[in-house]
């Protein structure tokens, strides 16, 4: 029972040794840094409102092929009527002849420039360097992923080798290039022979902006009706769209406007006018703020209305886009934060009495310096300010303020 009692005591004892070390130094701390600092930054406060919806156009499927589909156009491209959108061929030899009557065509252009003379390029240096940059921006293509315009890019890259060659080396005749253009010639007659009728053009019907992706949507929300969605209306439309087949080659967007619609809490709507512009943030690959028109608020249903915004910006850049989450802005504050334990009051004398100013204390030059600030907001722990001052005594972003300290007043030695 003594062991038992005499082991407990040590435990205590071990426990107080601990407790009055950290004690001491806390307050060894405390008398050493008196106060803490933080840097001053610039920061917007936004007062939105979250919005669920879906990117409304006027949009045409074009019909489905059976074959091999190759797209000629890229996403966002903007296409004429008539103008071919995708090729379809009926199987991978006709695709190979294709791909092959494409490399002699271009094989005879670089022949016919090299044949005239090497066109503007006077070093065989300068191509070197221009092979160069054409094989680093591919390197960077594949890369980043940007995977349409990788094409181009490796046909950029066999353009300048081939005029490398075809310019500077071999010590080639303008005869023999021309000659050697001619043979590649009779190549693509007979490749065109013997894949006729194998390769089918697809072209546009009307003009428009080429989009591959078809969702099934197209139907479902156009600019016809719109205007006359509920609420109800967009919840029954989730989960709604189908994927096309892979025989579709895509669609084109026919109008030059397009909408947003989406279902909000009848307070949010009510901070909306029809026929006023609102910023809507769109976020995503798509990370734009777009000034958007209020096309139409409906009546009120189940505490939420339909709010339908339209733009004519950036159309080319939404092509991929369908159901969205983005953010309505109201109002947007810019500042600079700081913690809510930094801001204090200074009275001082004027000739009318003592007056109160609200402000920060920074250290400049080895003092405390009062820089007095005003308050556009607040948040949970911190306030975004603005100078009240301007010149060498406004407050600015970088400036390191006193948050924790005591007995502060202007100018004091620290």
């Amino acid at each position: 029972m003594k062991t038992s009692n005499s082991l407990a005591t040590l435990v205590m004892l071990v426990i107080a040794a601990m407790l009055t070390m950290y004690l001491g130094y806390y307050a060894w701390d405390t008398f050493q840094n008196p106060f803490s600092t933080t840097l001053a930054y610039q920061f917007t406060v936004n007062d939105s409102a979250p919005a669920d919806g879906y990117i409304v156009r006027d949009e045409l499927v074009l019909p489905g092929h059976s074959g091999i589909l190759e797209l000629s156009r890229e996403e966002g491209e903007k296409v004429g009527a008539n103008q071919v959108v995708a090729r379809v061929y009926r199987n991978a030899k006709a695709q190979q002849d294709q791909a092959e009557i494409q490399r002699l065509q271009l094989e005879i252009e670089l022949l016919q420039s090299a044949a005239a003379g090497g066109g503007e390029y006077l070093s065989a240096a300068k191509l070197d360097e221009e092979i160069i940059t054409s094989m680093a921006q591919l390197r960077s293509c594949a890369a980043s992923g940007g995977f349409t315009h990788l094409d181009r890019q490796v046909m950029q890259v066999k353009s300048t080798v081939l005029k490398r060659e075809y310019t500077f080396g071999d010590n080639l005749s303008a005869s023999d290039l021309t000659d050697r253009a001619a043979q590649l010639s009779q190549q693509i007659f007979q490749l065109r022979n013997q894949s006729s009728g194998a390769v089918t053009q697809v072209p546009a019907p009307v003009s428009g902006v080429f989009s591959s992706r078809v969702d099934g949507y197209e139907t479902l929300l156009t600019a016809e009706n719109v205007l006359s969605l509920t609420p109800s209306a967009l919840d029954q439309l989730d989960g709604q769209g189908t994927r096309a087949p892979d025989s579709v080659p895509g669609k084109l967007i026919t109008s030059n406007t397009w909408y947003f619609a989406a279902a909000l809490p009848v307070d949010t709507a009510k901070r909306l006018t029809e026929g006023r512009t609102a910023t809507v943030r769109f976020s995503g690959e798509f990370n734009q703020d777009v000034p958007m028109v209020v096309e139409r608020i409906s009546q009120e249903e189940n505490g939420r209305c339909a709010v339908v915004f339209s733009s004519d910006r950036y159309l080319s850049q939404t092509t991929l886009l369908r159901q969205q989450t983005a953010e309505l802005i109201f109002r947007s504050q810019s500042g600079l934060r700081v913690p809510k334990a930094a801001l204090r009051m200074w009275t001082f004398s004027t000739e009318d009495g003592p007056e109160e100013r609200m402000g920060v204390y920074v250290i400049t030059g080895g003092r405390a310096e009062f820089k007095p600030v005003e308050i556009l907001m607040a948040g949970s722990d911190f306030y975004v300010v603005r100078t009240v001052n301007a010149g060498k005594i406004a407050f600015r972003a970088g400036d390191q303020v006193i948050v924790n300290a005591v007995g502060l007043y202007p100018n004091m030695p620290l």
